[in-house]
């Protein structure tokens, strides 16, 4: 798997969240690798990569921007466990999927799915990229419990849909609200922002769920569940029990455990841990960028987690990283990476992956 290294002679130029600005081909490659997955990367004419490749936001859903300045084929392969949305700004391209050459590239790529692209000199994309315990979260809220397997999106998003017009005013604005000030003040707004984007895309584009989940709001929980879910939220910082759980829902422990196992899919203590954890994770991204102060450690405990390793073990598994590369500001998604290597194909001569 590719790390993310800082950029060298392509140079980091002005710009907010600019990863990379310049000709460097192999700096480029090794940046997107490490932000999406390992990669092959084939220039496809004489003229030099001018590329651009610029962070929006990283977060439960991660916006880019990137273009190469030259015409590029790019074959990631098999896609770990993210939604991988194009937007293009400008230019085109053509994106095949298990085979298939679409008929847009305003596409969505999903988990599993075998991926290549290939982009003209003058495309800008811009790069949604939703990890699937994002969606599958959306999903639960709806549905009550956790999909089973993940949820596969209609591969073309169509512009002549209203609701596909509207989802992409609401991408825009996204990205818009992360570009300015207020988007560092405010990491609830932008927390809100990522749930449109999610919900919205359950809502405006096709999927196997359509009939079962489109304009259906959050499952309807007992009261019992839903107080001991209120309390999780407001004392999760205190070391609280199942059996404060249970006070607080005003339920017996067996009770309660029956009714986060029927209507939530998980347990009582599972739960929680899953809360702190979304919690430890907003407080190590705001480090990350410059927002507050700390470590892994000051963090772990603070939430509740005295067991380093487990802690490690739980945010890895929930969001495909560990603590340490979110607040290196590693990349953000979930899943394995996929079988190629991160060779690179200049002019058409391939090193092997």
């Amino acid at each position: 798997m590719a790390v993310m290294g800082e950029a060298g002679s392509g140079g980091v130029a002005g710009g907010r969240g600019l990863l990379f600005e310049g000709r460097d081909v192999e700096e480029l490659h090794a940046l997107v690798s490490a932000r999406f997955a390992p990669h092959r990367l084939t220039v496809l004419d004489d003229r030099p990569v001018d590329g651009r490749f610029r962070c929006v936001h990283e977060g439960a859903v991660a916006l880019y921007e990137l273009g190469y300045g030259a015409e590029v084929d790019v074959t990631p392969g098999e896609l770990p466990d993210f939604y991988n949305v194009h937007v293009p700004l400008s230019g085109d391209g053509a994106v095949t999927a298990d085979g298939v050459t679409l008929s847009s590239a305003l596409s969505i790529v999903n988990p599993r799915q075998r991926l290549s692209m290939r982009w003209s000199g003058e495309t800008l994309n811009r790069v949604l990229i939703i990890p699937r315990p994002t969606l599958d979260r959306a999903l639960c809220v709806r549905l009550g419990e956790l999909p089973s397997a993940p949820l596969f999106f209609a591969p073309v998003l169509d512009r002549r849909a209203g609701a596909v017009r509207a989802w992409l005013r609401v991408v825009r604005a996204f990205a818009e609200f992360a570009d300015s000030e207020l988007a560092a003040r405010s990491p609830l707004g932008m927390g809100h922002f990522e749930q449109l984007v999610v919900n919205g895309l359950l809502d405006a584009q096709p999927h196997r769920l359509s009939d079962t989940v489109v304009g259906r709001g959050p499952a309807v929980l007992p009261r019992a569940v839903r107080r001991a879910a209120d309390f999780c939220a407001e004392h999760a910082q205190e070391p609280i029990s199942v059996a404060d759980m249970a006070l607080a829902a005003r339920v017996s422990v067996r009770s309660l455990r029956e009714g986060f196992r029927t209507h939530l899919a998980t347990t009582p203590l599972a739960y929680l841990r899953r809360v702190r954890l979304d919690l430890a994770r907003r407080d190590l991204l705001a480090i990350a960028e410059g927002h507050a102060l700390g470590t892994v450690t000051d963090v772990a405990l603070r939430w509740g987690f005295v067991h380093l390793g487990r802690f490690t073990g739980h945010y890895r598994q929930s969001y495909g990283e560990t603590p340490s590369q979110t607040l290196r500001g590693g990349r953000r998604r979930a899943g394995s990476v996929s079988d190629h290597g991160p060779g690179t194909i200049h002019k058409g001569v391939p090193f092997p992956p």
